[in-house]
């Protein structure tokens, strides 16, 4: 394999995880919410787009703590609890819950049964254990807390921040992080997890920008103004084998270690093929994935449409709208990519290149405008995998750096299991006290077994033409 990709394993095992305690957290003082028994919040059609309507879990691990007393635990999660309830005063929407209003439209709102949900665990195992702690890794489930028998994809009525910690016996621990999607997006995430961690480390509240909800600035327009055909959320038939190769068989879940080197080696072979494209590393490393995986799974019939969608950051370029700084909220859209199998697989690889750009380009104000009357006129009802590759971008997320509570920063940080979504790709910083940072990238998704030794050597260059 190309010396600057490096396929990462990842070990099979079953971790013993004991539930030892289940409470709710609630905002250490009082909130908007409480000067109002029918207090709630507007999300905007960003916010709870089909797609956002889930749980983004993630798993934070830290090595011992200087402390090696007995209490140890207790003084960890007494840290944890007192500053996520300082931290739920200014982010109060994140202690509700949510509930459908007319036409399957979702609101905050806040009952008797609210507060963020923390759960205490312990293992028989040692961190060491767990193999290597630099790639995600299936079998950490169990560090990640779900209700016994709950509905794949519930989110009504249930806490929008669920965090068990989970202590190993070598003095290590895990902080185990369910979030909502429709409450934030990644940057929002990360934005809350920097208030909470620095709250726990400094011992008073920080929160710093201050939080800002705003929803209302992505109200659709009345009439809505559908100016885009918006094919991220259209419907297609499925004509291929693609979804049945992925959900039909048991998916590997396969990661690559990728240097900054060879992610410029591809966008110049991009550029080399067009003097007249300009791109991103992100453009050619997405079309790199793209075509790889395609190839390897060997999607037929050859004229049948696929689709690459990507979220966009629309933070930076908004321009008519100017969002207040701390706002937390969605501000993504997908950017959609279209080619036939037989295109994708056949014309240059500056050619599809040019596609992934300029599906980011035209990402604008406007087009996410669109996309929110979209959304109240259509209001998709569910997730579209058909002829689907989704790459999700987790690199520019500043997840080691937001979340040292007083530990040092954690060994890993990042998701655990793709395979319950197999058409989706994701890109995370390669990170943590072990690694020492750097500008590699680990790519991460899933595989049939037939496919893994085909997609390894095209992703190595071998086929980039």
């Amino acid at each position: 394999m190309d010396s600057c990709i490096q396929e990462l394993h990842f070990s099979h095992l079953h971790i013993p995880v004991t539930i030892n305690n289940k409470f709710l957290v609630h905002p250490s003082s009082p909130t908007p919410a409480n000067h109002s028994p029918h207090h709630s919040l507007y999300l905007s059609n960003l916010d709870d787009i089909i797609g956002a309507r889930v749980f983004t879990p993630s798993v934070y691990f830290y090595r011992s703590t200087t402390d090696p007393s007995n209490n140890r635990d207790s003084l960890v999660l007494k840290r944890l609890q007192d500053a996520l309830g300082q931290v739920l005063v200014p982010y109060y929407p994140l202690s509700g819950r949510l509930r459908e209003v007319e036409n399957g439209k979702l609101e905050v709102f806040f009952g008797e049964e609210q507060g963020a949900l923390m759960v205490s665990a312990n293992s028989s195992m040692a961190l060491a254990d767990l193999g290597d702690l630099t790639v995600p890794n299936p079998a950490w489930l169990p560090l990640i807390f779900q209700h016994p028998g709950e509905e794949a994809y519930k989110i009504l009525e249930m806490p929008l921040l669920i965090a068990q910690v989970t202590f190993f016996t070598c003095g290590g621990f895990s902080l185990g992080i369910r979030l909502c999607h429709c409450i934030c997006d990644g940057f929002g995430a990360m934005q809350f997890l920097g208030s909470w961690a620095a709250t726990a480390k400094i011992g008073k509240l920080i929160a710093d920008p201050e939080p800002v909800w705003d929803r209302e600035a992505f109200r659709p327009r009345n009439p809505p103004m559908v100016k885009y055909p918006h094919h991220e959320y259209l419907p297609m038939e499925e004509r291929s084998n693609l979804t049945n190769s992925l959900w039909e068989t048991k998916p590997l879940q396969k990661c690559y270690r990728i240097s900054k080197e060879f992610q410029c080696q591809v966008k110049s072979i991009a550029q080399g093929q067009d003097s007249s494209l300009v791109c991103s590393s992100f453009d050619a490393m997405a079309a790199h994935i793209w075509r790889s995986w395609v190839k390897a799974l060997d999607v037929k019939p050859i004229e049948y449409d696929l689709r690459l969608t990507f979220p966009v950051n629309l933070r930076t370029k908004l321009e008519t709208l100017k969002l207040r700084k701390g706002f937390y909220g969605n501000v993504v859209s997908l950017a959609c990519a279209m080619s036939t199998v037989d295109s994708l697989m056949n014309d240059s690889f500056a050619k599809t290149t040019r596609l992934v750009q300029e599906a980011r380009v035209r990402v604008t104000e406007d087009y996410l405008r669109s996309m929110v009357d979209y959304v109240e006129v259509k209001r998709p009802k569910r997730l579209e995998f058909e002829g689907k590759l989704m790459i999700t971008q987790w690199t520019r997320f500043e997840m080691y750096e937001t979340a040292d509570f007083g530990w040092g920063k954690p060994v890993y940080a990042g998701p655990i299991d793709l395979r319950p979504t197999p058409q989706v790709c994701v890109l995370l910083p390669q990170g943590g006290v072990d690694y020492g940072g750097g500008q590699s990238m680990l790519v991460c998704l899933c595989l049939p077994p037939s496919a893994v030794h085909k997609f390894t050597r095209l992703l190595t260059l071998n086929d980039c033409t």
